[in-house]
């Protein structure tokens, strides 16, 4: 007799786990695609930033460089060198950021 009552409520719990996972899993596909959309706009404005840190910094690097060049210091290549490899990974980082979310 107590191996049936511990069957049936077993077999209650499986069932009401059952049941209530196939609701929730309605409403998680939703919330999984509103997530998804929300991202792909947050991923949108930090890859435009980006490029526009990237094009800010070359312009600052660009004006640092050239009062070194017009001084006559002995280490412009070394900045032109620093300045440039910044913008590059700015640049790639926000084109990066585009291609693998498909924005």
């Amino acid at each position: 007799m107590k191996q049936n009552n511990r069957m049936k409520a077993a077999m209650l719990t499986a069932l009401t786990l059952y049941s209530t996972t196939a609701l929730f899993a309605q409403n998680l596909g939703t919330g999984i695609d509103q997530a998804s959309s929300q991202v792909k706009g947050v991923f949108t404005n930090v890859s435009t930033l980006i490029l526009m840190i990237g094009g800010i910094v070359g312009l600052v690097g660009a004006i640092r460089v050239y009062v070194k060049w017009q001084n006559g210091d002995q280490d412009v290549q070394k900045s032109i060198v620093g300045w440039m490899g910044a913008c590059v990974f700015l640049l790639l980082t926000g084109t990066i950021l585009k291609t693998i979310f498909g924005m």
